[in-house]
């Protein structure tokens, strides 16, 4: 079966991820049992700024590109969710990797800290990011909210997923440099398809969050090949991916 380089590379790299966090579980203190407050901290006019590069499959999937972009999520106001509780207003700005442009609006999302979980509304999606305690083999359904099973889901794909820690309390390299205490969140890892590998679909997604300072680093891939046919010579891939590596904070 013949993938694109780029999406060999980004394979690539979510393995060499997953074979680091494995290592590092072996390493985990146990008696860490943080809150998530340790971990998503929100206080009005916090931010953390990221590089972004996200994963298209173009041309019908026959090829794959790479945008980057400079992402400053700024934590802007206090607000209400529809249930009443107190939640966050967040707000994503993208620039060009370079910090030339002007920062731009591109995304605001909700986040609800409650007294055992953090709750997170992105583009009309509600996921439960962490629960306590933050310890290692801790395990829920980050995706319980979601309408994974209808006809008219738009998100089939995030059925299921079981949020796991791992690496409690160690530290991750990120471009920032090395965060000291960190908790890996492993959302999903899986490869699923037919026999013959005409048709392949790939879901990884993880989120590590550093101690006092929130998300340092994501990383998402949702893509589904089908090997060549009459319609597509050179087979098809659709799909998309994110990384979000953290360059600074406040």
């Amino acid at each position: 079966m013949n993938y694109p380089m780029r999406f060999r590379t980004f394979s690539l790299l979510a393995l060499s991820l997953l074979v680091t966090c494995i290592i590092s579980c072996n390493k985990s203190n146990p008696l860490v049992t943080d809150t998530p407050a340790d971990y998503y901290p929100m206080h009005i006019g916090n931010y953390i700024i990221y590089r972004m590069d996200s994963l298209k499959f173009i041309n019908v999937g026959s090829q794959d590109t790479v945008i980057s972009y400079l992402a400053k999520e700024v934590v802007e106001d206090s607000i209400t969710d529809n249930l009443g509780r107190p939640s966050f207003r967040v707000t994503r700005y993208l620039s060009d990797t370079n910090g030339i442009s002007p920062w731009t609006p591109s995304i605001a999302f909700m986040v609800t800290p409650l007294t055992g979980s953090v709750e997170v509304v992105e583009n009309n999606l509600r996921y439960i990011k962490m629960v306590t305690p933050v310890q290692d083999g801790i395990s829920w359904l980050g995706n319980a909210y979601i309408d994974t099973k209808s006809d008219i889901s738009q998100v089939p794909y995030m059925d299921g997923w079981n949020y796991t820690y791992a690496s409690t309390g160690l530290p991750f390299d990120v471009l920032a440099g090395t965060i000291p205490e960190t908790v890996t969140v492993s959302e999903v890892n899986s490869v699923t398809g037919l026999g013959d590998g005409s048709y392949v679909q790939t879901l990884y997604s993880a989120e590590i969050y550093g101690k006092n300072i929130g998300l340092i680093y994501k990383r998402f891939l949702y893509s589904v090949y089908q090997s060549p046919n009459v319609q597509y010579p050179a087979g098809a891939t659709i799909g998309y991916g994110l990384t979000f590596n953290m360059i600074s904070h406040n």
